[in-house]
């Protein structure tokens, strides 16, 4: 069994006066609301959603 490499992503900016697209790609990560957590499987497609929307999220690190 192998264990899923996971990625926690913060938003810590408001995506108010934004681009739609922005906006759904902030919902496509789970998160709408400022210093709202998610933690989503590291895989090229969510690291390309953040890639988009780096300047209104964060990567949290882990706390192992």
């Amino acid at each position: 069994m192998s264990a899923q490499k996971t990625i926690t992503v913060e938003q810590y900016r408001s995506a108010i006066r934004r681009p739609a697209i922005q906006t759904e790609t902030l919902k496509g990560l789970k998160l709408n609301k400022i210093r709202r957590r998610s933690t989503l499987p590291d895989t090229v497609e969510v690291r390309g959603m953040i890639h988009r929307i780096a300047h209104l999220v964060r990567v949290v690190p882990d706390k192992t």
